[in-house]
C-alpha cells in the first residue's frame, strides 16, 4: 500500500470516527423534546433549567482543562458568549413551538439549520457547498417533514405561531453551531471551556426572556426535577461535547447534514419511551433522511480531485485553510 493510499485510509478513518461522534451527539439531542414533554414544565422553565443544569457538570470539567491545558485564549470568549446568546435563544423558541405545534414538527423545523449554517459558512469563511450537497437538501427537507407529519397539515390552535418559532429556533441554532465550531477550530485542545462558557450565557439569555415573558416557575414537581436533570446531561453537556469533538474536523455541510438525523431518531425513542407508533409515512421519511444524508456525506470516487464539489465534504480542513477570510 503506498503513502498516498495509507494517509487517504487515516483520514478516512478519522472522518468516519468524527461523524459518529455527531451522530451519537444527534440521537442526544432527539431525547430533549421527550424529556421536555415527560417533564410538563414551561416552555421558559426548560430552557433555563437545562442550561443551570448543565453548568453543575461543565464548570468541574473546564477547571479541569484550564488545569491541564492552559486558559482559552482571551479573543475567543466574546465568540462563545454570542454563540451561548444564540443558544439560549433557540431553547426558548424551540420549547414554546413543542408545545404549540407538538414535538416531532417542532423538531423538523428546527432542521432549518441543514441549510442555514452551510450559507453562513458560505458568506463568512466562503467555504463552497457541494453540488452533491445542494442536490440532496430537497431530500432532506422532504424527509424530515414526512417523518415529523408536517405534510399532512395540523390540528394545533397556535400552527402559524410555533411554525415561526420553530423555524427561527431553527437559524439560530445554525448560528450556534457555527460559532461553536470557529471556536473548536481555533482552539483544538479546549473543548469544555467554548460550551461551559456558551451555556453560561444561554442560561443567562433564557433566564432573561423567560423573565421578561413570565414563563419562568422553578415550583416544579419531583419527577420534573429528574427529568430536567436527564435533559442538562444528555441534552446539553454529552450532546454538545460529543458534537464539537466531532464537528470541528468536519465540513459544515456535512455536520448540518448529520444533525438532521435527529428528527428519525426523535421517532424511535418516541417509539420505545413514549410509546408512540408512527405511520409508515413517517417510516418512509426516516427511510429518505438516512438515504439523503448518506448521500450528501459519502465518499466521492475520486478523493484526489480538486474540484470543489469534491472537496467541500471530504477535505475540510484543506477548504478552511484556503479560505480567503481568517479562521478567527
Amino acid at each position: 500500500m503506498t503513502k498516498t493510499a495509507i494517509a487517504v485510509t487515516a483520514t478516512d478513518r478519522g472522518v468516519g470516527g468524527n461523524a459518529a461522534l455527531v451522530v451519537a451527539g444527534a440521537a442526544s439531542l432527539s431525547l430533549s423534546a421527550t424529556f421536555v414533554k415527560l417533564s410538563d414544565v414551561t416552555s421558559g422553565t426548560a430552557a433555563f433549567l437545562r442550561c443551570l443544569i448543565a453548568l453543575a457538570a461543565l464548570v468541574p470539567m473546564a477547571l479541569w482543562e484550564l488545569h491541564r491545558r492552559g486558559a482559552m485564549p482571551t479573543k475567543l470568549y466574546p465568540l462563545a458568549i454570542g454563540a451561548g446568546i444564540f443558544l439560549g435563544a433557540d431553547y426558548v423558541m424551540w420549547t414554546a413551538s413543542i408545545l404549540d405545534v407538538g414535538a416531532s414538527i417542532a423538531t423538523v423545523l428546527i432542521n432549518v439549520q441543514v441549510i442555514v449554517l452551510p450559507l453562513i459558512a458560505l458568506v463568512v469563511d466562503r467555504t463552497a457547498i457541494p453540488r452533491r450537497f445542494l442536490m440532496a437538501v430537497p431530500c432532506m427537507l422532504l424527509g424530515v417533514a414526512l417523518a415529523g407529519g408536517l405534510i399532512g397539515g395540523s390540528g394545533a390552535d397556535n400552527a402559524l405561531r410555533g411554525s415561526i418559532l420553530g423555524i427561527a429556533a431553527g437559524a439560530a441554532y445554525a448560528a450556534y453551531l457555527f460559532m461553536n465550531r470557529r471556536s473548536m477550530q481555533s482552539s483544538p485542545t479546549h473543548l469544555v471551556t467554548p460550551i461551559c462558557v456558551a451555556t453560561a450565557s444561554a442560561t443567562v439569555t433564557a433566564g432573561v426572556v423567560s423573565i421578561g415573558l413570565g414563563d419562568l416557575d422553578l415550583d416544579i414537581s419531583g419527577s420534573a426535577w429528574g427529568w430536567m436533570i436527564a435533559l442538562a446531561l444528555l441534552g446539553q453537556v454529552a450532546a454538545w461535547l460529543f458534537i464539537s469533538a466531532g464537528s470541528r474536523s468536519l465540513a459544515a455541510n456535512t455536520v448540518a447534514a448529520l444533525l438532521l438525523l435527529q428528527p428519525v431518531l426523535a421517532i424511535a425513542f418516541g417509539f420505545a419511551v413514549l410509546g408512540e407508533r408512527p405511520t409508515w409515512i413517517q417510516l418512509v421519511g426516516a427511510a429518505v433522511v438516512v438515504g439523503a444524508v448518506w448521500t450528501a456525506t459519502r465518499k466521492p470516487h475520486h478523493p484526489d480531485s480538486t474540484s470543489s464539489h469534491g472537496r467541500g465534504l471530504h477535505d475540510p480542513i484543506s477548504d478552511e485553510h484556503r479560505s480567503s477570510r481568517p479562521t478567527h
